[in-house]
């Protein structure tokens, strides 16, 4: 018989801190647990926020410029434009075949909307878009939503709702929590709304890589999940449906990258990227 590999490990020689005993106890009791390499270094976490900052101001310009009549073509621009000029790189430019820098999310599209010349911005239309930095190795991810113009008030209501979402999430996110914690909370929002949770994408680790572990689920039951501890950095990025949580790959994108939702009827995101502390999540990316 093998014994189960343990994930966490007490550091050689020194004794142990009061998050390897919580963490331990968690691992006994079979929980998942993260591994050390999980827990960033403050030289680390600075570099994250560093990312951050500029992450931060690539969509504060989309914000300054964003209007109806522009293509999604143009948003890419500014946001290339902008993050090299901060002397950072775009994360998803020729990421796994991403042909662009940026992800913009019109409409039905729930992500990974790939910028085009033809697809111009109107008036009504509620737009993601969603950018990740990488600045001296160090990432960084967020997305906002915008609403192009005047809007439905149905429209509106799942902007609102979608942050609601992101910031009740972000509250349940507390130290020794589990992502099981962050994705009740949401969900259990969302559905007073009678809105969809998409389940088959998730946030995630980062900082050090475009995806770490854990995945950040939006969804499920209390208690579930990895454990968080301070010292580790994810995305919570609720994906909220008008209507079904259900969602299919555009058989017109070439690239197999643009996600729509299973009725086509609208869906709104919005994320940031947190620390862990010892007192809450601290936001990265404002």
């Amino acid at each position: 018989m093998f014994k189960k590999k343990k994930r966490w490990h007490a550091v050689s020689g020194q004794e142990l801190t009061e998050m390897d005993k919580r963490v331990m106890y968690w691992e006994n009791k079979g929980k998942l647990v993260p591994t050390r390499d999980l827990i960033k270094t403050p030289e680390q976490i600075e570099g994250i926020r560093k990312s951050g900052i500029v992450n931060t101001g690539v969509l504060d310009e989309v914000a300054r410029q964003i209007h109806a009549g522009m293509s999604t073509l143009e948003i890419d621009k500014i946001c290339y434009d902008y993050c090299v000029g901060h002397g950072a790189v775009p994360a998803c430019l020729d990421y796994e075949g991403f042909p662009k820098s940026v992800c913009t999310s019109i409409n039905e599209v729930v992500c990974h909307g790939i910028p085009k010349e033809e697809d111009i911005l109107e008036e009504g239309d509620i737009v993601n878009v969603d950018f990740t930095t990488i600045l001296d190795g160090y990432y960084a991810d967020a997305s906002r939503m915008f609403i192009i113009g005047k809007t439905t008030p149905e429209k509106e209501q799942l902007v609102r709702v979608a942050r609601e979402c992101l910031e009740i999430g972000a509250e349940a996110a507390k130290p020794y929590c589990f992502v099981g914690d962050i994705g009740h909370a949401i969900q259990k929002h969302a559905e007073k709304y009678h809105y969809g949770v998409v389940r088959d994408l998730c946030g995630h680790g980062v900082g050090l890589k475009f995806h770490e572990d854990p995945e950040v689920v939006h969804f499920g039951h209390r208690g579930t999940g990895m454990l968080i501890v301070p010292g580790m950095v994810f995305t919570i990025e609720p994906m909220i449906n008008m209507g079904t949580w259900e969602v299919f790959i555009d058989a017109d994108d070439k690239y197999g990258w643009e996600v729509i939702t299973g009725d086509e009827l609208p869906s709104a995101q919005w994320e940031h990227t947190f620390l862990m502390t010892e007192h809450g999540v601290e936001i990265l990316t404002h």
